[in-house]
């Protein structure tokens, strides 16, 4: 097996992503049916107000919810900066930007030519299904509810109005000095009663309610009954024993991330986001599908969302007795379409075997490292170094390329003054990398640096020195690859078991490249004991760090290190090609077309343009685009792909 150069072409994209996403706003038909209106920012709102409550819409825009450890998650929350203005402009903007060779992605394991096509000309081009620790590949197939004599009835969703649901969300969030809130009974009958005393007590979890007599009129007295800790502790007396505590369902989604996914939905139940689990997170560009439990809130509340939410639907409802963990699954399965392919037949077929067959370099991909001209890993090597003022530096100084204006404001003001103050009143978003660190500089002044900068979130710091690990990472594999290619080597690492041993010279027979493991930095880990592990020395010494001591005096910042395998072989990997002429049909039906019995897309025999459709499975925390660009021979970088985009669009 031969190992390539990279060529410095880019994986060809047809616009900007923000661009493309305002036009499949347009052109792809909503996935909820409703018809649809416009708020002030611009953003669709469903016409359901009989079904949800407007402000709601507006609430899930300022709430984040608490991170979770997850690799997938990392790559997104450092990417802290969105492109703005025409296409032109964010591509003069990147050219300041990261390409795949600055972060040591250089090698490729296949032999055929490269070919160039559009990876997410549309993001319902890029399909992704969760798969379980069972084996089992999610799919949304069913919008049913199990029957429960327990589950109160519909009514109990239409019988309050929207200002009393005002009131009671205000009274249940403590957001007055109300103390109850009445409700008139309009057409007083046990019955009603009844009814509204189910409302109140399943959507607003943590209030009870009594009937009293005021006027010779008959109300229903919303109140508190825990304080403030009844709001993150689902009432547990009015959940029956016979039924599992967690409700588990598929929560099908089409751009969004899963992180807003569960913000919009704890809105909407009026519940705290922490009461959801997941077993991974997922693209926000992309339609995903995946298993989300939620403690103590039935499957009729959730199919009720139905009716509300836009750009994502729940379903495949069933009860069990736990939540669901982090990292808990065996990977992903991908449907990918590459529009507008050049390749050739026989370049396809060579690609897709090999993928097949050889697999792709395990990299890093690019969102590991953020899209601006600071690149995560270089705050997290200043982090590993104990240089404060750096980190500092790295984070708040002018940076040239692609930002929000608010940002590249701040940014003066911190160059020109060095008042966090000052700066922190350019930032209407606080809770920014940027805002949270000038907060602590303000809070703990300019020569406690390290406690200002623990005032970001515990996950969010560790994500750049899991960067700067990733860095050295896909380097060393680099280097290994160049030094003896793609077969198992005398000093290589293999994993037996979750135990590191070296590969012996009389057991190298024994093993295939498909077994070799390289190190990420640290003092849990053990290096190759050839060339390699001398690299690894050498690389961390150029950054004023020692191999041998990867244990920081902040326990947090203590790297402990782990192996990761060099080559990832995908399963499952089927391909087809299709003629198309109109860019804006889709190209295959998803579980939710088929659940609404839309037909497949008629195809032309001989269209204007070509597709690659291509489905693959991969292992937790490997990266998709990392396997697209061993079949394209393409830098995936965003920096080479604006670039492409420009001339495209001209």
């Amino acid at each position: 097996m031969e190992t390539v150069e990279m060529n410095s072409v880019s994986l060809k994209r047809s616009r900007s992503e923000d661009d493309v996403a305002n036009a499949d706003e347009i052109k792809r038909q909503k996935i909820s049916g409703k018809s649809k209106t416009e708020n002030d920012s611009g953003q669709s709102v469903e016409t359901v107000a009989e079904q949800c409550d407007k402000s709601l819409l507006e609430d899930t825009k300022k709430e984040t919810i608490p991170n979770e450890e997850s690799e997938e998650q990392e790559d997104e929350e450092l990417e802290g900066s969105d492109e703005d203005g025409d296409p032109e402009s964010f591509a003069d903007m990147m050219k300041h930007g990261l390409t795949e060779s600055d972060v040591g992605i250089t090698k490729f394991v296949s032999s055929h030519k490269g070919f160039s096509g559009i990876l997410k000309e549309r993001y319902s081009d890029f399909v992704v299904h969760e798969i379980g620790k069972d084996g089992r590949v999610s799919h949304l197939d069913d919008f049913s509810v199990p029957v429960d004599d327990e589950d109160p009835s519909e009514e109990t969703f239409t019988v309050l109005s929207d200002e009393d649901k005002q009131r009671l969300e205000e009274l249940q969030l403590l957001k007055n000095k109300e103390t109850s809130v009445a409700i008139e009974v309009i057409e007083d009958t046990k019955e009603k009663r009844t009814v509204i005393h189910q409302a109140v007590k399943s959507l607003f979890p943590g209030l009870e309610t009594k009937t009293e007599d005021r006027d010779g009129k008959k109300y229903i007295i919303a109140y508190h009954a825990a304080g403030k800790k009844a709001l993150a502790n689902p009432r547990k007396h009015s959940w029956p024993k016979s039924r599992g505590s967690y409700c588990h369902f598929v929560l099908y989604k089409e751009n969004k991330d899963t992180m807003d996914a569960i913000n919009v939905l704890s809105k909407f139940l009026r519940v705290k986001p922490n009461i959801f689990s997941y077993m991974g997170t997922k693209d926000k560009r992309a339609i995903t599908v995946q298993e989300i439990a939620v403690l103590r809130i039935t499957a009729q509340r959730l199919a009720h969302l139905n009716k509300c939410l836009m750009n994502f639907k729940l379903g495949n409802f069933s009860y069990k007795n736990h939540p669901l963990k982090l990292g808990e699954l065996q990977g992903n399965h991908f449907t990918v379409v590459l529009r507008n392919i050049t390749g050739t037949d026989d370049q396809i077929e060579q690609a897709m075997h090999s993928l097949r067959e050889i697999g792709f370099i395990n990299y890093y991909g690019m969102q590991r490292f953020g899209t601006t001209a600071v690149p995560t890993y270089q705050i997290g090597r200043a982090i590993l170094q104990n240089n404060w003022n750096e980190v500092m530096d790295l984070i708040l100084k002018p940076r040239p390329g692609a930002e929000k204006g608010y940002l590249v404001k701040c940014r003066e003001e911190w160059a020109k003054t060095k008042d966090p103050a000052a700066a922190l009143k350019k930032l209407p978003v606080k809770r920014c990398v940027e805002g949270q660190l000038l907060r602590g500089l303000l809070k703990y002044g300019m020569r406690n640096i390290i406690s200002a900068f623990g005032i970001i979130p515990r996950n969010n710091r560790l994500m750049y020195i899991h960067s700067y690990q990733s860095y050295v990472w896909n380097n060393m594999v680099s280097r290994r690859i160049e030094e003896y290619g793609l077969r198992a080597v005398p000093g290589d690492l293999t994993l037996k078991g979750a135990t590191a041993v070296h590969i012996e010279e009389g057991d190298v027979d024994n093993y295939t490249i498909h077994d070799v493991v390289m190190p990420l930095p640290g003092f849990d880990v053990i290096y190759p004991k050839h060339k390699i592990g001398e690299a690894y020395k050498e690389m961390l010494v150029a950054d004023n760090l020692d191999i041998n001591n990867m244990r920081h005096k902040i326990r947090d910042y203590s790297l402990s290190g782990a192996y990761r395998k060099i080559i990832i072989r995908p399963q499952n990997v089927n391909w087809e090609v299709v003629a198309y002429d109109d860019p804006r049909i889709p190209l295959f039906t998803t579980d939710l077309d088929k659940l609404e019995g839309k037909p497949l897309p008629v195809l032309p025999t001989d269209g204007k343009f070509r597709a690659l459709k291509m489905e693959f499975s991969l292992p937790p925390s490997t990266y998709a685009t990392m396997a697209i660009r061993e079949v394209l021979k393409m830098d995936t970088s965003i920096k080479n792909q604006t670039q492409l985009n420009t001339t495209w669009l001209r």
